[in-house]
């Protein structure tokens, strides 16, 4: 149950950087063309 947990708790850390990450990737790429 608490392996569960943990592995619940590392997988959403993981999607909130990578979604972080994608933001900040388009930011740069809308600067870049404008």
């Amino acid at each position: 149950m608490i392996f569960k947990d943990m592995l619940l708790m590392l997988m959403s850390s993981l999607i909130l950087i990578i979604s972080v990450l994608v933001g900040v990737a388009f930011l740069t790429l809308l600067e870049r063309k404008v």
